[in-house]
């Protein structure tokens, strides 16, 4: 079974064990797994599984802001893998291909993750964002 974590957001290390069956994400106070963003429609994503195939199906339920599957936009129903974040608003969603004992186990594997997306920085830590050099008017925008 997969999983869903919260990695943003009010809700950040939420964690829905999503089962076999249809779920739907949104901001609606009755669904099992409610978003508490106000960038988030009432009935927003839906997740479903699909015995055939035996994967899980993220779909965009017309939502007024789109769903984002690692940062595409997505228009028709498309196939979740383990890793997959999911942005929903504001709120990002890591999509786990399996299920935890429990909500520490979960948060573990999510900390583990982030650790592999961290982006390293190279260059100089200082930088001035004072603009420096000639503006649109071809006249200096700051001197130093």
């Amino acid at each position: 079974m997969a999983s869903l974590i919260v990695t943003n957001g009010k809700q950040e290390g939420s964690y829905y064990p999503l089962g076999r069956r249809t779920n739907v994400v949104g901001r609606d106070e009755a669904l099992p797994i409610q978003i508490l963003d106000n960038m988030v429609s009432r009935k927003h994503l839906q997740i479903r599984f699909d015995q055939t195939a035996n994967r899980y199906f993220a779909y965009d339920m017309k939502s007024r802001n789109g769903v984002y599957v690692n940062n595409r936009r997505i228009e028709d129903e498309v196939a979740l893998q383990d890793g997959d974040v999911i942005l929903v608003g504001m709120t990002a969603i890591l999509f786990a291909d399996r299920d935890f004992k429990d909500k520490e186990s979960a948060l573990l594997h999510y900390k583990k993750v982030g650790e592999r997306m961290r982006v390293t920085t190279y260059g100089p830590r200082d930088f001035d964002p004072t603009p420096v050099g000639p503006g649109e008017t071809g006249q200096p925008i700051a001197s130093r």
